[in-house]
């Protein structure tokens, strides 16, 4: 048994005991490199034996596409044409997404390539017949609530301070969560946070995909296009590590290697 997939068998006994009624809106957040697709796939057939229909909805499955994110850096900041930070996903899209998954009839799963940066044709994308039982919805920010106003008066990176040094870009995107977002959070009935040790070593995970990537002929990063890439998300996931374990129902502490430190509660 691999550690995802004990760990999926983990968390399968408690989702069976959360879903008392359907669907159940399974949340899996954590920081990029944590690990969260290939426990969300491990999910879905660990809940299977357990006589519960799931399915996984990526957040990254979500993100506007690159037209609409140029408009948008145009119109608010241009640091919104980079994927990632709340604003940049399609809320309205992944409302749809996640209650067609809980009817009797098909739904399209969209499907984003992150090597156009940009959202597949709709004939790409999957089509699922519902209803599920569990709907595991997976993703860096997945659940996220917005940081104090006082809190993003100081930048926490190079990036915030030479390219939004008025806070404009942060503070739209912390607005997103307060509102927009809400409806797409707030039906999580079940919040896992995969916690990593530290930002820095999130940086090393995400060097370790890449590395991965161009050693496999993909078009992978550089490490300093990498690094510039990574400060996007790094005030939101800070704060998502600090605050989220307050209220989440499974906190998984990981370590250096992603190895599982302990489960809370």
């Amino acid at each position: 048994m691999t550690p995802a997939s004990g760990l999926a068998e983990a968390f399968a006994v408690r989702i069976e005991a959360a879903a008392r009624s359907a669907p159940l809106i399974v949340g899996l957040t954590g920081a990029q490199g944590s690990g969260k697709s290939t426990l969300a796939a491990n999910l879905a057939p660990a809940l299977a034996t357990r006589g519960l229909r799931a399915t996984v909805l990526a957040l990254d499955d979500l993100y506007l596409t690159k037209s609409e994110r140029r408009r948008l850096a145009r119109l608010v900041h241009p640091l919104f044409a980079t994927r990632g930070a709340p604003a940049t996903h399609d809320v309205a899209l992944g409302l749809e997404v996640l209650a067609g998954l809980g009817q009797a009839r098909e739904t399209l799963i969209p499907s984003f390539d992150k090597a156009a940066d940009d959202r597949r044709p709709r004939d790409q994308w999957t089509r699922v017949a519902g209803p599920f039982d569990v709907i595991v919805f997976e993703g860096w920010c997945v659940g996220a609530r917005p940081q104090p106003s006082a809190a993003l008066a100081a930048p926490v990176n190079e990036l915030e301070r030479s390219r939004d040094p008025d806070g404009v870009w942060r503070a739209y995107a912390n607005d997103a969560l307060a509102g927009p977002y809400r409806p797409l959070f707030d039906p999580v009935a079940f919040q896992i946070l995969l916690a990593a040790p530290s930002f820095e070593v999130v940086l090393g995970w995400r060097a370790q995909q890449e590395h991965d990537l161009i050693a496999r002929g993909g078009a992978g990063q550089t490490d300093a296009e990498l690094a510039s890439f990574v400060q996007h998300y790094e005030r939101l996931t800070r704060w998502i590590d600090a605050e989220m374990p307050t209220r989440a129902d499974t906190v998984v502490r990981l370590g250096r290697a992603r190895e599982v430190l302990s489960i809370q509660p």
